[in-house]
């Protein structure tokens, strides 16, 4: 399962629909991630509305396969565990575009991945984002989350935010 998990982090909403509201069905969120991640990422709000100062654990994975094992992008509707399981809400897509950019002399990476037309732009340190390819299939996991007795120093890539004490109703849920 850990290999088929290429990024995890905790994002905050900054802000909503930053050039105004284009859709009715659509949000544009802009977050920020304790990993200094920047993220502006299109979200059906009929089916997972959130709102400004909300957190919540974002994973980019390859499969949703518990094992690893790679699928063919269509939904198993067999009732197996999944790593869907552990999430609020799924988009399986397509990172379409990868660049290398500056920002105030820092190199950084950006991600463009679109889930049949939602799109999703990951910005940040290139350590977190260098494993991604051009064309490659991804699914974005999503689940909202308040964080408690959480340790910085303790958190990074390779090591699972969704394993951090959690608390309201989802509490139980744990990776």
């Amino acid at each position: 399962m850990a290999d088929s998990v290429m990024f995890e982090d905790i994002f905050s909403i900054v802000a909503v629909d930053p050039d105004g509201k284009k859709w009715d069905r659509v949000r544009r969120y802009v977050a920020h991630s304790e990993l200094d991640m920047d993220l502006l990422l299109d979200v059906n709000t009929d089916v997972y509305p959130m709102q400004v100062e909300e957190k919540f654990a974002l994973a980019l994975a390859t499969t949703l396969s518990l094992d690893g094992t790679m699928d063919d992008g269509f939904f198993d509707q067999s009732g197996r565990k999944s790593l869907a399981d552990k999430f609020e809400y799924v988009m399986y897509g397509k990172l379409y575009k990868y660049s290398d950019v500056e920002v105030n002399g820092i190199s950084k990476v950006e991600i463009y991945i679109s889930f049949g037309g939602l799109l999703m732009m990951l910005k940040g340190d290139p350590n977190h984002l260098n494993a991604f390819q051009v064309d490659q299939r991804l699914y974005l996991l999503i689940r909202k989350s308040v964080l408690v007795n959480r340790r910085k120093e303790n958190f990074g890539v390779g090591t699972s935010p969704l394993s951090l004490k959690l608390q309201g109703p989802h509490k139980d849920l744990r990776w």
